[in-house]
């Protein structure tokens, strides 16, 4: 379209654009409806990505070999401690199996003891270990209180490391290593009693000195991985032991940290942590997952966990009476990872016997171990036979979902146990 324009006698022709295609809208209509499909596509983006973690965890959750124990609590357990699955310990050290001679070489507040023991009133020798004194002091009252019910029972109780096992039945009886154990119980969770006392360092809600010693004898503490350590040692147990994506971030501020006089409170430790992951990393959790992990490392790192658990496994292995178990409670991937590959390293099993399926060799194999016991064990679904015993829990037994409502200390328990093999 055009018209002529006149002025001082000069014709001058302009040329307009219709309005609905380049009019002075055009623009705005455009950035809108740009805008719009921006939107459209970040509803659908975000759509998807629910729908993809939905599917994963619904994929874990079948993958799950989750306890159907109805969730019991022991009211002879003090409330500030309850044991995590009670019911299924219980199960594997089933009252249809006589045992006569028992291990927890994690004592706590006695919370499995005391179900162990009276479930089976013909257990003749119970032993318990902790290296913490004050929960062995408890614990101990704890059982002294039972005994007198139990008079053919004979209970002795150590203030010692688990890895120490094997001296510990040397004292109580010198035959023990040969005629070997019926029960090993390891609940590898850190005790309430501990984590309730600010002073022993081990909570992140907390202010407390940085201690984080199982072992109050022992000589390393956190605050000396923290002020003293070279800087790629600190990095090196954020990264393996809290298994921490932000390690590097958080090295460097620990390490700045040193010339301002070093980090020597729990409370000092968290400042740190919430000042170095910003509000836009998860808000609180996100800071509180990452404590919870930085707390995690430097308490595996302190006391030697990770070690001493592999050397542990080994030797309460070969403490146990042939057709004895042990069962080990984990509460993270690392330890889990240590407990479900040294059962396969200690029944020395085939690699098609690690991966192979139910159907091909696991029925068979659980029909035998039935039969062995004279009962059907129905906690027991998928095994791995091996040379030097069976791995009763070829996927970890977890928490039932009633368990997990009403303890939250048990989201994360993982349960393993292995049997010894029979002497032909």
């Amino acid at each position: 379209m055009s018209m002529l324009f006149s002025c001082n006698s000069v014709t001058i022709p302009i040329k307009l654009k219709p309005v609905g295609i380049g009019g002075p809208f055009h623009g705005v209509a455009v950035f809108s409806s740009i805008s719009n499909a921006k939107k459209r596509r970040s509803k659908e983006k975000a759509k998807a990505t629910l729908e993809s973690n939905a599917k994963v965890g619904l994929l874990k959750e079948k993958r799950r070999t989750r306890s159907n124990k109805e969730y019991e609590y022991d009211s002879t357990i003090q409330q500030s401690h309850n044991p995590v699955m009670l019911g299924e310990v219980l199960d594997v050290f089933s009252s249809s199996r006589t045992i006569s001679s028992f291990v927890d070489c994690t004592l706590g507040a006695a919370g499995h003891s005391s179900a162990v023991i009276q479930a089976h009133p013909e257990l003749k020798l119970y032993i318990g270990i902790d290296v913490d004194p004050l929960a062995h002091e408890k614990a101990q009252a704890h059982i002294d209180s039972l005994l007198h019910a139990y008079p053919n029972l004979k209970a002795y109780t150590f203030v010692k490391n688990f890895r120490h096992i094997k001296s510990v039945l040397n004292e109580v009886d010198q035959n023990l290593l040969n005629s070997g154990v019926d029960g090993i119980l390891m609940d590898l969770g850190m005790s309430s009693m501990q984590v309730n006392n600010p002073e022993r360092g081990f909570s992140v809600l907390g202010n407390g000195p940085l201690d984080m010693r199982m072992d109050p004898q022992a000589s390393l503490k956190a605050e000396d991985i923290l002020n003293s350590w070279p800087d790629t040692e600190v990095g090196r147990v954020l990264r393996e032991y809290g298994e921490e994506s932000n390690w590097r971030l958080l090295q460097k501020k620990i390490v700045q940290a040193r010339l301002q006089g070093g980090l020597h409170s729990t409370g000092e430790l968290v400042d740190l942590i919430q000042n170095a992951i910003t509000r836009t990393r998860g808000g609180r959790q996100g800071w509180i997952k990452t404590a919870t992990r930085v707390f995690q490392a430097l308490r595996i790192a302190v006391n030697d966990e990770l070690k001493t658990l592999e050397n542990s496994l080994n030797a309460c292995f070969e403490c146990l009476a042939p057709g004895g178990r042990l069962a080990v409670i984990a509460f993270h991937s690392l330890e889990d990872r240590i407990v479900k590959q040294t059962f396969l390293n200690i029944i020395d099993c085939n690699r098609e016997d690690r991966d192979g399926s139910e159907e091909e060799r696991g029925g068979r194999d659980m029909e035998n171990m039935r039969n062995d016991n004279n009962v059907n064990e129905l906690w027991i679904r998928q095994i791995i036979q091996g040379r030097n015993g069976t791995i009763l829990t070829k996927r970890p037994i977890t928490p039932s979902e009633e368990e997990e409502r009403l303890n939250r200390r048990s989201r994360s328990a993982k349960l393993r146990v292995i049997q010894k093999g029979m002497i032909l």
